[in-house]
């Protein structure tokens, strides 16, 4: 999981779509696709459910493991975001301010 995978289920749960969730990204069906089927196939339980098309076309949704998945994924981008600004924090504390002497 990383964040281009995050975002595509992001886009999932928002379009209701595997296609409208690529288009919006700016990737062909084919690689957004391929991506679900990744994470399918990568986690225990599928990530993505997908209705097959007809007259009203096919849809796509978050599984409840999915919901989960993604919850817990955008946590941690969280909490290394707050862990990365605690630390350039604690380094710029620390820094020091004055520039070193030239020497001859």
């Amino acid at each position: 999981m990383g964040p281009g995978k995050a975002d595509l289920l992001d886009a999932i749960d928002r379009e209701g779509s595997i296609t409208k969730a690529g288009r919006a990204m700016g990737m062909s069906y084919r690689r957004a696709w391929l991506l679900v089927d990744a994470m399918n196939r990568c986690w225990a339980a599928p990530l993505v459910e997908t209705s097959a098309g007809g007259a009203k076309g096919g849809g796509a949704r978050l599984s409840e493991t999915g919901r989960e998945v993604l919850t817990a994924y955008r946590a941690l981008e969280a909490a290394i975001a707050g862990a990365a600004h605690d630390g350039e924090a604690t380094l710029a504390r620390l820094a020091r301010t004055e520039p070193l002497p030239t020497q001859p």
